[in-house]
Parts: C-alpha cells; sequence; structure tokens
C-alpha cells in the first residue's frame, strides 16, 4: 500500500504551546516528532511506501529522517509555494505507482484500520472511501451523512449533535478519478473536491470507533502528551 502523508502545513495555532515555527508534522509529543507516531503507525498498518508532502521548513524534516527507518520507502515531495490540501494530493499523486493510494494528514492521528479501508473502497464504485470517526454529543466537527451502502450523501456544517461520524482525515483515493477533475494548481481538496463533486455519487465512508486527535488545537496537542504514553509505549 502507498500512502501520502501531507505534511507541510505551518503550526500557527501551536507556537503558543511549542514557541516555534515548526511544521506542525515536527511538534514535540513526549520528546518525539509527532510524525514519528503517524510512522509507527503506518509501519504496524503494513505501508510499503510513503509520499511525504513538505512544504514550509522541509528541511527540518528531512534532516530528522536522515537516521531514520520505518520499515517503509519514503520519498519525498516538496511544495515550492502552498498548493492546499488538494494541490498537494495532487502533486503527491503524480509520484503514486499505484491506482488507489491512502492519504492522510500529517498533523492528525486516526487508529483506523487501513487495510479494511482499503477492501472497502475496491468493494465500491469509489472515487474516495473516507475513514470516519463515530462520536457523541460533539460540536466542532462537521458531520458525514451515508446511506445505507455507505456512499455519502452530504457533509454537513459544524452543528451540535448527540451522535454522528466526522471526516477522520484518512482517505484512499482512487488516482485516475481525482486526477481527471483537473483541478486548479492550488485547491481544497475537502472543497473544491468532496463538496463539489459530491453529486456525481462515488464518494463512500467507512465508520470506526478509534482512536483520533488532531494536535493542531492546543488543546489536543496537550492530550496526546498523554494518550501517547499508553498508545505508544
Amino acid at each position: 500500500m502507498e500512502c501520502i502523508v501531507l505534511a507541510g502545513g505551518l503550526g500557527t495555532r501551536l507556537q503558543s504551546v511549542t514557541k516555534d515555527a515548526l511544521p506542525k508534522c515536527m511538534a514535540l509529543v513526549n520528546g518525539q516528532p509527532f510524525l514519528h507516531y503517524l510512522f509507527s503507525y503506518l509501519q504496524q498498518q503494513q505501508v510499503t511506501k510513503v509520499l511525504l508532502s513538505l512544504g514550509h521548513k522541509a528541511y527540518v524534516v528531512l534532516d530528522w529522517l536522515q537516521d531514520k527507518y520505518y520499515g517503509f520507502e519514503i520519498t519525498p515531495i516538496i511544495e515550492q509555494e502552498p498548493l492546499g490540501t488538494g494541490g498537494g494530493i495532487q502533486l503527491a499523486l503524480q509520484a503514486a505507482q499505484s491506482n488507489d493510494v491512502i492519504v492522510m494528514n500529517g498533523d492528525t492521528l486516526f487508529l483506523c484500520d487501513i487495510k479494511e479501508l482499503f477492501q472497502v473502497h475496491q468493494t465500491h464504485p469509489a472515487a474516495v472511501t473516507i475513514a470516519l470517526k463515530t462520536m457523541q454529543q460533539y460540536d466542532r466537527y462537521g458531520s458525514v451523512i451515508l446511506d445505507d451502502e455507505g456512499k455519502i450523501l452530504a457533509f454537513e456544517e459544524k452543528k451540535y449533535k448527540d451522535h454522528g461520524t466526522i471526516n477522520a482525515g484518512t482517505y484512499c483515493i482512487n488516482k485516475l478519478a481525482f486526477l481527471s477533475k483537473q483541478l486548479p494548481t492550488k485547491n481544497s481538496f475537502e472543497k473544491d473536491y468532496l463538496e463539489a463533486f459530491i453529486h456525481e455519487g462515488s464518494f463512500y465512508g467507512r465508520a470506526f470507533d478509534a482512536y483520533f486527535i488532531d494536535i493542531g488545537i492546543p488543546e489536543d496537542y496537550h492530550k496526546a502528551q498523554h494518550n501517547f504514553l499508553t498508545l505508544f509505549p
């Protein structure tokens, strides 16, 4: 399995906590960059190749990687200017050898079963299959609405819900389907692709009741310091 990790973002919201301007994926959790934990998870999931999409201060990540080994090939893909989530995916997909590729954000961790997500994706005529996190009593995230077959019917705006599913930022993407849209070089994957083409009926979701955290939010960054002691002993 090939996996694109989008790790070019600037941790603006984290600067009040980390006191630096490093890429978000390099924010330290218990003395290790967040990317270390993400790569450890991908190793457990038996990913064979990572296309690491970098931008802001890419050299910091590359320097750290020099003496690291996680059991899979790592190919850096460096943006010369910020391209947005969709633009970053477009650029990295051009280096992908597979037609179905896992994509995830470098500042979130969702411990779902990637193999199961991949299998679900391939059992449907899916352009994208999204790993969804089941949530209770939430208002910080928008919700994803599915039909009985797992097809995505709608993306709802943020509002309070007693229970539902949210987009956890992990995808299985059909390379040919996505690149065929010929989106602008700079674009948002969520707005310019998912929301713009939902009417085509080729987006699916699979819900997982698995651990999820977004360290781009200072509150969750602090939670990770405690949670990871148990998750990554």
